[in-house]
């Protein structure tokens, strides 16, 4: 194993290829592959994720409007006060 494409080399038996950082395109497929896979993976997930939010939404609703209703005043209670 010499020094060629990506300076091949083998240590213990397990062979590593290496490529120089200059040569490496750090934003290849970006558009093309990885905002796709971003979508597929959020749509993938929804299924899992917006059912316990909008459960826990609504408990915390009807929770909030119900302690609202209860920390009224009963005006029928002061009727007859003067």
């Amino acid at each position: 194993m010499g020094h060629g494409f990506g300076n091949l080399w083998k240590y213990r038996g397990i062979i590593t290829y290496r490529v120089s950082p200059f040569e490496i395109k750090a934003f290849a497929g970006v558009i093309s592959h990885g905002f796709p896979n971003t979508l597929r993976r959020i749509a993938e997930n929804i299924p899992y994720v917006v059912p316990p939010l909008a459960l826990a939404y609504i408990t915390y609703d009807q929770v909030e409007k119900a302690h609202h209703q209860t920390m009224k005043k009963n005006p029928e209670d002061y009727a007859n006060d003067k």
